[in-house]
């Protein structure tokens, strides 16, 4: 038996938009589930080297949700690159000030770590409030529990 590799248009129609909604789930395993779809991994399609992910609007991540004691312990470390150029945000300031950032930088981080992470990365759409502009794609609810 061979293996099946799917075609690039055979991807492109299976290709559909989902709107997840963030309010009250837990913020690493909504972002390990969201990372599932946008790799493709739940679809019978799925190959390592190709992008046969959907596409995936997240809305209300200001309300999602941490365990334990993460709103006062994590934070989130960036390096100018110059000596001295640490900076470190405490998850509680970027929920403040960009909560579309802390549902994007945990699913980035479960993606992969090349050209092909960087692809299925730009399908992930978050936006704070529940509003979103993607109603022409008619995205369907799907709900992640």
């Amino acid at each position: 038996m061979k293996t099946y590799i799917a075609r690039e248009n055979e991807i492109e129609q299976s290709r559909r938009w989902y709107v997840v909604d963030a309010e009250g789930q837990v913020l690493g395993r909504l972002a390990s589930k969201i990372a599932h779809i946008l790799r493709g991994k739940n679809k019978p399609i799925y190959s390592p080297h190709q992008d046969a992910g959907d596409f995936i609007v997240v809305i209300n991540a200001e309300k999602v949700r941490l365990t334990g004691k993460k709103m006062q312990q994590k934070t989130y470390f960036r390096h100018s690159g110059y000596p001295g150029g640490v900076t470190t945000t405490p998850i509680a300031l970027m929920l403040q000030r960009h909560p579309e950032r802390v549902i994007e930088y945990a699913v980035k981080r479960m993606l992969p770590k090349n050209a092909l992470g960087r692809k299925m990365f730009k399908k992930l759409k978050v936006y704070a409030g529940p509003d979103h502009p993607h109603q022409a794609q008619q995205p369907a609810a799907l709900k992640l529990n």
